[in-house]
């Protein structure tokens, strides 16, 4: 079970792109994530008539690691620390470790 998933708010705590918000758009690997509007780049990109392409330059998001991330918190308005908990039917939640507040409904 991941702590930061697929279609998460979350806030960037380290790096160029500090105090940023965006949701996570898809997972890469174990470690990284696409963030919608964090860590983005220019890429040159080659023309491709084949598949209608046009070239040029293009801004594009690129992964970023998940340790440089921390999920977004509604009530505190800030980013937090997310931790498991098993509740009494058995199912396992994440929860924020500021409050102890349950992430998924």
């Amino acid at each position: 079970m991941n702590k930061i998933r697929k279609g998460d708010n979350v806030v960037v705590i380290t790096g160029k792109d500090k105090g940023k918000r965006g949701a996570v758009l898809r997972r890469v690997d174990e470690a990284h994530v696409v963030v919608e509007g964090v860590n983005r780049v220019k890429k040159h990109a080659r023309p491709n008539p084949m598949r209608g392409v046009a070239g040029g330059i293009v801004e594009k998001e690129m992964p970023i690691d998940i340790s440089n991330l921390a999920l977004f918190n509604p009530a505190t308005q800030k980013g937090d620390r997310v931790g498991f908990k098993l509740l009494d039917d058995g199912r396992k939640v994440r929860v924020f470790k500021s409050s102890g507040e349950v992430v998924d409904a």
